[in-house]
């Protein structure tokens, strides 16, 4: 399996309580990020959202589509959001939201391998082509976001170094 290590961040002028209600309620994402075909509750969580399981399949800038199962594992509202995945990625996504200079900033880690055999044996020479489809895909979502709040997108794009 091909690992990938990703960060992306969205930076949206908007309150911490409404960017977070956005992402934890993952189930209306495709109302508002382009790339989130569907999203399917598979079994529901604690009172906090913790142990919830989700389908969701993804359509990306390259002519393929993904789906994967999240086990929500973490819930600390309004600042962090984490699961593990297992379906065409496996591996651990963790959503991070705090109050930085009036606005919200937004950081998704992204530790997945993929699972399915031609993107593996692509990966050594399409790991690039790869990671700026991940960072695509992220960006659409900022963008989505900072409309469906109907508020000012600042950054969308990859953890700048």
């Amino acid at each position: 399996m091909a690992q990938y290590q990703l960060a992306s961040v969205w930076q949206v002028v908007a309150p911490i309580e409404q960017v977070w209600d956005a992402i934890y309620d993952s189930r209306r994402w495709p109302e508002w990020w382009p790339s989130v075909v569907s999203v399917a509750e598979l079994k529901a969580g604690n009172a906090k959202g913790v142990g919830a399981v989700r389908r969701y399949t993804w359509r990306s800038r390259l002519p393929y589509r993904l789906s994967f199962d999240m086990e929500v594992t973490r819930v600390e509202q309004p600042h962090w959001l984490e699961g593990r995945t297992h379906g065409d990625l496996e591996g651990h996504g963790i959503w991070h939201v705090l109050t930085v200079d009036g606005a919200t900033r937004v950081r998704y880690d992204w530790s997945v391998a993929t699972t399915r055999l031609w993107m593996n044996l692509l990966a050594p020479l399409a790991r690039s082509v790869f990671t700026w489809n991940h960072h695509a895909v992220m960006r659409a979502g900022g963008y989505g976001l900072a409309a469906h709040l109907k508020a000012q997108l600042i950054y969308a794009g990859p953890e700048r170094r």
